[in-house]
């Protein structure tokens, strides 16, 4: 370990400029002393929230990274961001648009107090990639913590989670299930602190910044409340110091080696589609261009090797049983998947840090390249006369290659889901969800009740949606999302009528409507665009800014 007068001087001109006297009272008063002045500042960029069981742990988990950037010879000092939770939604924009004030607040608050490093510490879906984001922007030594999975709710001696509810939801307006059971799984499908269990956005994306390599190694499957993520905490702390003593680099870390392997993890896994938007962002912020061919490409060649809940009976716990992230990673390297040369935040390669990893046999989480659940991975990007710039379908979600039905149109998310609630979409039916999109909803609105509505009731496999929002990672079925351009800036979806024909194609790779070309001029002709929000509210200001989800939906232009 550095010792003390090894460590690089703080940087901070709080702490060296000599005229800084009352910037340091300040700091005295909020604790510092005169040997902290001396210590390099390692901030600690916390998404801690009291109202959400994602997060809701965060707290003490700083602690102990606290506890690993003081052993380090580093003083902690946290800042708090803003945290919106997915599940908890008044308003339906609010999670996406808070990624961006994720990243943003963590930047002004690393310049702010001029800090030498960070830790970033996030949990609930949004959070991951807003502290990723933070870190590739401001490029200074960094490392990333995962809050860790919730453990199983159990439901009449079985286990669930979040997504057994939605589900449920859908399977009341059938008669499946009565008001008195779903009040019986609401109460116990969510234990206590961690974010959601199965392989939705945030497990994702917590695999996804892992392999990246920019967290301790197999780190993002411990449990929320285990020892060992509090140990985790503790390394992550002290690796925090390291980096900063070897200037070590985010942009060292994140490079287009290291973003196809992240890709290539998530859809062996049949991650979110979330991952699609959060990757080109955090790309975006590192210098790197990224398109949707490239997120197809890695798709194709990458074998889909486990069977995770939205479509499968896995959940995070169950990798950890086996091993965690690593034994995915390993299968993929041996397989030629990834590329093992590229750098982590430890100083070792992929390939070292996956020294002695072996998958068990003995087990039916992470199948064999040799005899995978299906032989690409999780994504298939559609283009056609509904999506000129791209769309994006998870393949493992659906047994589907091509869907046929008549339009279904709603122009909001909740006039869908009280039409499937009210028994009014029938097998064969598409349903089109616009006006949902980045500009649009602002914010890209995720459909998970409609998707788990549809789900429950028994239309997975005779019912698709498409939309120009996005899914949660909970969604599967045959569920079109992120339709470029949107409707709000006079995408073709916009065009779309009741009763028209959407063909779904899988094979080719299209989605289209059997709509003539002088017929959708005609309805483009009668198109106006919805009043633009000239207030000050936070979601007009994004709405002036976002960019086109097929570039990653960000307000960096």
């Amino acid at each position: 370990m550095t010792t003390n007068e090894e460590l690089p001087r703080p940087r901070s001109r709080v702490l060296t400029n000599p005229g800084r006297y009352g910037s340091r009272a300040m700091l005295r008063a909020a604790g510092l002393g005169d040997d902290d002045f001396r210590k390099p500042l390692i901030g600690i960029a916390n998404t801690w929230s009291g109202a959400m069981p994602c997060n809701m742990h965060l707290r003490g988990l700083a602690e102990s990274v606290a506890e690993g950037i003081t052993a380090a010879g580093g003083r902690p000092l946290e800042i708090n961001t803003v945290s919106i939770s997915d599940g908890i939604l008044a308003r339906g924009g609010a999670s996406l648009i808070s990624r961006e004030i994720i990243a943003d607040s963590i930047e002004l608050a690393a310049t702010g107090f001029g800090f030498d490093a960070i830790v970033a510490i996030g949990a609930c879906d949004k959070t991951n990639p807003g502290c990723a984001m933070a870190m590739a922007r401001l490029n200074i030594p960094a490392v990333y913590l995962y809050g860790g999975s919730i453990a199983p709710g159990n439901f009449r001696d079985r286990p669930v989670t979040i997504q057994d509810i939605a589900e449920m939801a859908g399977e009341m307006a059938t008669g499946k299930a009565t008001a008195e059971d779903l009040d019986e799984l609401e109460r116990v499908a969510l234990p206590g602190p961690g974010a959601c269990g199965g392989m939705f956005t945030a497990n994702t994306m917590a695999s996804a910044i892992e392999t990246l390599g920019l967290t301790v190694a197999n780190a993002c499957s411990a449990p929320a409340l285990s020892a060992e993520r509090k140990r985790i905490a503790f390394e992550t702390g002290q690796l925090a110091v390291d980096c900063l003593v070897r200037g070590v680099l985010p942009r060292d870390i994140i490079t287009v080696a290291s973003v196809r392997n992240a890709i290539a993890v998530v859809a062996s896994m049949g991650g979110s589609t979330n991952a699609v938007l959060h990757l080109m962002a955090i790309a975006r912020e590192a210098g790197i261009k990224l398109d949707l061919e490239e997120f197809q490409a890695v798709s194709d060649r990458t074998p889909h090797l486990g069977d995770f809940t939205p479509s499968g009976p896995h959940v995070m716990a169950d990798l950890h049983a086996i091993g965690g992230l690593s034994v995915v990673q390993r299968t993929l390297l041996d397989a030629g998947v990834l590329d093992g040369s590229v750098p982590s935040v430890d100083g070792r390669t992929m390939a070292e840090r996956l020294e002695g990893v072996v998958r068990p046999d003995d087990q039916t989480v992470i199948a064999s390249p040799d005899a995978p659940l299906h032989a690409t991975g999780g994504w298939v990007v559609l283009r056609g006369d509904i999506a000129p710039e791209g769309s994006v379908l998870k393949a493992t979600g659906t047994s589907l290659r091509r869907h046929v039905g008549r339009a279904r149109v709603f122009e909001s998310e909740p006039d869908a889901f009280r039409a499937i609630y009210k028994g009014q979409i029938v097998p064969g039916d598409t349903i089109v969800i616009r006006y949902e999109g980045p500009r649009g909803g602002p914010g890209m609105s995720e459909t998970a009740r409609v998707t788990a509505a549809v789900v429950g009731q028994g239309f997975k496999d005779s019912v698709a949606l498409i939309t120009d929002g996005r899914f949660s990672g909970l969604s599967h079925g045959l569920a079109v999302g992120h339709i470029s351009p949107e409707a709000a800036v006079g995408g073709p979806i916009a065009l779309i009528r009741e009763g028209d024909e959407i063909i779904i194609d899988l094979d080719t790779r299209r989605i289209d409507v059997s709509v003539s070309d002088d017929e959708m001029h005609r309805r483009r002709q009668e198109w106006s665009p919805p009043a633009l929000d000239e207030s000050s509210s936070v979601y007009a200001k994004y709405a002036r800014l976002v960019s086109s989800a097929s570039s990653g939906a960000t307000t960096s232009g």
